[in-house]
């Protein structure tokens, strides 16, 4: 009974055995789900090298300007 594959969602196509679990490929909608996430993952991660790369890599502070342009600097010299 713990070979043939019943209770376990049956037969499924060829799989891969070890230790007596059977592995079965995914289906398409898996994979290409896994791969879209896989992408926006990547995307994520390279926008955010971008964003704070300097930061990350000591290169700049996380208080200095990161040009936004607030205008504090100005409003604060009009002032004086």
């Amino acid at each position: 009974m713990a070979g043939s594959g019943h209770g376990h969602g049956g037969d499924h196509g060829h799989g891969i055995t070890y230790n007596g679990f059977t592995m079965h490929p995914p289906n398409k909608w898996h994979a290409r789900t896994g791969k879209f996430m896989c992408a926006v993952m990547w995307f994520w991660i390279l926008y955010r090298a971008k964003e704070d790369g300097p930061v990350l890599l000591g290169m700049r502070h996380p208080w200095e300007s990161h040009g936004h342009g607030h205008g504090h600097e100005h409003a604060h010299e009009e002032k004086h």
